[in-house]
């Protein structure tokens, strides 16, 4: 059974010899979760598409689990244990809702699609309809339960509350709270973010600026202030 440990060492990478995250070191427990903040540009985004694989790494090291990703390409980092939920989505519209799910599930049996059912009973509901037709916090459920069937080690969510109405955002933060898998969190609803995950790393220029408690930073406006551009109520 895997752990979910994620420990990236000296990671220097982006696109072609463009640089864009630069040095970052940082290790997510076996059923932690880590929120990756910054302002817009920063890197955010590039750091969890270079986890997968698909920017360009220049230095450093990825494992997950004691096992060497760096030289695998997505697809074998997909089946090693890394899920991703990138920000566009990427269901596909075509196919029903079903037909997505069963997309995900990585040789398990069909039957397994209770448990997506079980955590966003509104995609039961829907289960037939084309995924066109879903709405946008819809889309986002399907796709994180998508990439929850294949019994991911480690979950990559790179701001899946963009654009949803708060309350779907509560429904879909209550789903992730629900799960005991390990997850890495970009987002930029700072409150939610540093509710949510027990650690956080925080970005400028490509770089970690912070990395430390959740709690601890949730308390330090000025830290927020300076590096976020916002100070949290409370």
């Amino acid at each position: 059974m895997r752990t979910g440990l994620l420990d990236i060492s000296a990671l220097t990478a982006g696109y072609g010899a463009t640089r864009v995250v630069e040095d970052l070191t940082f290790t997510v427990p076996p059923g932690g979760r880590l929120a990756v903040l910054g302002r817009n540009g920063v890197g955010k985004t590039t750091l969890m598409a270079t986890l997968v694989g698909q920017t360009t790494r220049h230095a450093g090291r990825i494992a997950l689990d004691g096992v060497d990703l760096t030289a695998l390409p997505s697809s074998r980092r997909a089946l090693a244990g890394l899920g991703y939920v990138p920000q566009t989505r990427d269901v596909f519209r075509s196919l029903t809702v079903e037909e997505n799910l069963v997309t995900g599930l990585k040789g398990r049996p069909r039957a397994a699609l209770e448990e997506a059912y079980a955590l966003f009973p509104r995609l039961k509901e829907r289960r037939r309809n084309n995924a066109a037709t879903l709405s946008g916090g819809e889309q986002q459920m399907l796709s994180v339960a998508r990439a929850l069937l294949g019994r991911p080690s480690v979950l990559l969510l790179d701001e899946p509350l963009e654009g949803l109405a708060p309350v779907v955002c509560d429904q879909l933060m209550q789903a992730l709270s629900a799960i005991d898998t390990t997850v890495v969190l970009v987002e930029q609803q700072i409150d939610r973010a540093l509710e949510f995950c027990e650690d956080v790393l925080i970005l400028d220029r490509g770089r970690a600026v912070h990395l430390g408690k959740a709690a601890a930073a949730r308390a330090d406006h000025a830290l927020l202030e300076r590096h976020l551009g916002v100070a949290l109520i409370g």
